[in-house]
């Protein structure tokens, strides 16, 4: 497995300082707890990468822990996608696949004996009447009439809400900490919530389920993690951490908060994410426009390009927005040592080579890899009647077009030079034919009397060729904050028309129908293409472009300076 370099950064600082004075016993322990409500998307990536990466470098331990504890959004099919995504990003966490829900008599057990020691109760407040009772950030809170009840009676009561005998939403248990500290977090925050709900794993075994405040840092606890590494909007949070550990008096991990990633023209909250699923906005959670690690892998990204780029764009204490062309130019900078070259032709025209011999056919030498001395040739047939791209024939060029234009010679990669002569129309006026003569003592492409030939176009051999599936596919939106609308406006709103494209009249060279699925593959001046895994058959492969051949965001940005 191809592992970046490690680069320092604050949290690296943070752990060598902690070796070094013994803390922890000098271990290091690290853990990605993801809720399996949804596919992980490359944010998570970035974490997956970070957790795994310092367990791994400090030779210590990283555990994928299930925070599964809100069963009405949970499924067994994240459980399934995420333990495949996190193996797939190379996440060694061994045999250790936990979940919060094992832990659930625990945390019960804590949550009472803090209702024992007088810092829980239960609240019968609702949602909004808490929520009013909280305050704001320059103004204290007002206590919940209900925060003086007995020790006795919030046992009895949590008991209760325990065994099933309360509604859902009659009651919460809750914290008893400072309804005037000036951190909201800490003003009696909710530790239970009754649900009566089917959990994916402990079935009706629970109707009561911890929030995520109360059960993270006994997790990290309970498999003695040392440290516990969050996204920045958990900093609010973590005194609040801290007291839950130290009012249970149990062993305390760290907690440390790094800036999450937030991708140009894409969005990463799971709720948007679910509703483009649901709504059928894409075809699923593996759509490779998707910013998923399932719909990333399925475009053809590897998991090393990810790595990669997770390395690339670093670790921070401040948010930022990451260009969406850093994560392409990742898998291009991969792919162009990597992938073989062949020939394609995407929206196909016909020329005609009149003074070639008419049955003839040559197997033309084709350099697999320019930059990989080792990756071969290839055979590529050549015949009187090739397909060429349609935007390489202008009829009436524009300044300094090299490619081919009535008069001009260009040079069919690999083949021979041939000039254009004359050209066949339909009735609208379109071109759907052009006739060229070649010279014969250019095989290979080039002239042996050294004249300069400007332009090289790709090719396929008509006869030969086989006809393709091919997907275009182009950012999810088009602006660069996608959630940047006026009230009143949503985010789907700057969703891209263009983001994909289907042809289903390519020709490939000969050499591709046989792709496997899985197959990643340079189209010759095309981009990056991968068969795809789901739709690819025995002789049928289905092309995804992965990206392009080169970074086009800047050209993009130029055309539409209001874009955000």
């Amino acid at each position: 497995m191809e592992i970046p370099e490690p680069k320092s950064n604050f949290i690296r600082e943070i752990i060598d300082a902690d070796l070094a004075s013994g803390k922890f016993g000098g271990r290091v322990h690290t853990r990605f707890p993801p809720e399996p409500n949804g596919y992980l998307h490359i944010g998570h990536a970035k974490s997956i990468c970070l957790n795994s990466g310092l367990a791994r470098d400090y030779k210590g331990k990283f555990n994928l822990r299930f925070d599964d504890t809100n069963p009405s959004k949970e499924e067994q099919e994240y459980v399934d996608s995420i333990v495949e995504d996190v193996k797939w990003l190379g996440g060694d966490f061994e045999d250790r696949i936990l979940f919060a829900s094992d832990y659930f008599q625990a945390m019960y057990d804590w949550a009472m004996k803090l209702v024992k020691d007088g810092k829980a109760y239960v609240c019968d407040l609702t949602p909004e009447e808490m929520r009013r009772h909280r305050g704001t950030p320059s103004e204290p809170g007002k206590d919940s009439p209900f925060r003086s009840r007995s020790i006795e009676e919030n046992a009895a009561l949590f008991e209760r809400m325990r065994k099933g005998e309360l509604p859902d939403g009659s009651c919460v248990l809750r914290a008893k900490i400072d309804m005037a500290h000036p951190n909201l977090t800490m003003r009696d925050p909710v530790m239970y919530r009754i649900l009566h709900a089917d959990h994916h794993r402990q079935g009706k075994a629970w109707c009561i389920y911890p929030m995520y405040d109360w059960a993270h840092g006994l997790e990290d606890s309970i498999e003695r993690v040392t440290h516990s590494i969050c996204t920045l909007e958990f900093e609010n949070h973590r005194p609040l951490y801290d007291w839950f550990l130290d009012a249970l008096g149990i062993y305390h991990p760290q907690q440390i908060e790094f800036a999450r990633l937030n991708l140009s023209n894409t969005v990463l909250s799971k709720r948007k994410l679910l509703e483009l699923v649901r709504d059928n906005h894409v075809s699923g959670w593996d759509d490779p426009r998707m910013p998923t690690i399932s719909g990333l892998r399925r475009r053809g990204y590897t998991a090393s390009s990810i790595r990669a780029f997770c390395a690339d764009i670093g670790v921070a204490r401040f948010n930022s927005i990451v260009d969406i062309w850093v994560l392409e130019n990742a898998i291009r900078n991969e792919l162009n040592r990597t992938a073989p070259r062949f020939m394609a032709v995407l929206r196909p025209l016909k020329i005609v080579i009149d003074n070639y011999p008419q049955d003839q056919v040559e197997e033309m030498e084709a350099v697999n890899n320019p930059g990989d001395p080792e990756a071969g040739t290839r055979k590529v047939p050549f015949s009187r009647e090739l397909y060429i791209e349609q935007d390489d024939f202008k009829e009436v060029p524009p300044p300094k077009f090299f490619r081919m234009t009535p008069g001009q010679e260009v040079r069919l990669r690999s083949a021979y030079i041939v000039r254009c002569g004359s050209v066949v129309k339909d009735a609208a006026g379109n071109v759907t034919e052009v006739h060229c003569t070649y010279d014969p003592a250019t095989r290979g492409g080039d002239a042996p009397d050294g004249r300069k030939i400007k332009g090289t176009i790709h090719w396929v051999s008509a006869a030969h060729a086989f006809p393709a599936r091919v997907r275009l596919y182009d950012a999810l939106f088009t602006k660069r904050d996608p959630d940047d609308v006026e009230e009143g406006h949503d985010y789907k709103e700057n969703m891209n028309p263009g983001s994909l494209e289907v042809i289903d009249s390519a020709y490939c060279e000969p050499a591709l129908k046989d792709a496997a699925a899985g197959t990643r593959v340079q189209f010759e001046r095309l981009g990056y293409f991968f068969a795809d895994p789901k739709d690819s058959g025995p002789g049928a492969p289905v092309f995804n472009r992965t990206v392009t051949l080169k970074d086009t965001w800047a050209k993009i940005a130029q055309k539409k300076p209001s874009a955000k």
